[in-house]
């Protein structure tokens, strides 16, 4: 009987011959058809800002308001910056922080008035949200800000540096028909030597928290709320704060910031 041999190319031409059968065969059973997109369960948050003095709008630069102390005054403007925004739920906190930490808001610039938060949020109840007026020492760096208009918050350098977290211009008045300027500041306080130096400073950041600010989270949607500050708070309780005893700029009064801060325990409200 005669052997019947086969040589190499023979079996590489027939493994290629299969290959592109099999490969042919897979391709045309392959279920093109695209994953489903995974299904949203979050959801995101809107923030609206307003200002109030005595549950009334505010019309600026008019001396019409009296503040728990007497003094006549007006308002120019408002600006303050809020950062670590946090939720609750069951207890657990969550800052929210995705891109930006902080916001900055201006009276005399409308974009500044909402904040779309950028985080998204799980769907569900919450109990409450907080964040702090200005920044905590470790996040009140300076030069963090080089633009326009958050780099016109700047506290200067001899003063402890980083950023002002709060601005309330106007004036007051001293006399009948007299006005003088006030600067309501609050930022970094000092502590001084006895000759007058700053040796330390103090950060005068606090904590705001609402009682009653139970919120949902629903998918797909924003959930709108607004924060409000009633100014004419910042000048009473616990202390009645006097422009007459203060005078126009408290940037380097830290007993005159303690009492800002003191007295900013309920100057915001939470709208839903």
């Amino acid at each position: 009987m005669k052997n019947i041999r086969f040589n190499n190319k023979y079996y590489i031409h027939l493994s290629i011959i299969l290959g592109m059968f099999l490969l042919i065969t897979t391709s045309c059973c392959k279920d093109d058809t695209p994953d489903p997109d995974p299904v949203s369960t979050t959801g995101k948050i809107h923030l609206d800002f307003d200002f109030k003095i005595d549950g009334n709008d505010i019309e600026y630069g008019l001396p019409k308001y009296t503040n728990a102390a007497g003094n006549v005054y007006s308002l120019y403007e408002v600006q303050f910056f809020i950062s670590k925004l946090t939720i609750y739920q069951n207890g657990n906190a969550k800052e929210l922080k995705a891109w930006s930490k902080e916001h900055y808001v201006d009276t005399n610039i409308p974009t500044t008035m909402s904040w779309d938060v950028v985080d998204d949020i799980q769907e569900g109840a919450y109990d409450s949200l907080s964040f702090v007026l200005g920044f905590i020492d470790a996040d009140n760096q300076s030069f963090m800000f080089v633009n326009k208009p958050e780099v016109d918050m700047i506290w200067p350098e001899y003063l402890g540096g980083g950023f002002h977290y709060l601005k309330i211009n106007g004036k007051w008045e001293i006399a009948t028909d007299t006005l003088r300027g006030f600067a309501f500041h609050l930022g970094r306080g000092q502590v001084r030597d006895a000759s007058g130096v700053p040796i330390s400073f103090i950060d005068n950041s606090f904590k705001v928290t609402f009682a009653n600010s139970e919120f949902s989270i629903s998918k797909n949607k924003y959930t709108s709320m607004t924060i409000r500050m009633n100014v004419d708070q910042w000048f009473k309780n616990p202390t009645d704060y006097d422009h007459n005893t203060w005078g126009g700029d408290i940037m380097e009064n830290q007993p005159a910031m303690q009492i800002a801060k003191d007295n900013g325990w309920n100057v915001f409200e939470l709208i839903k």
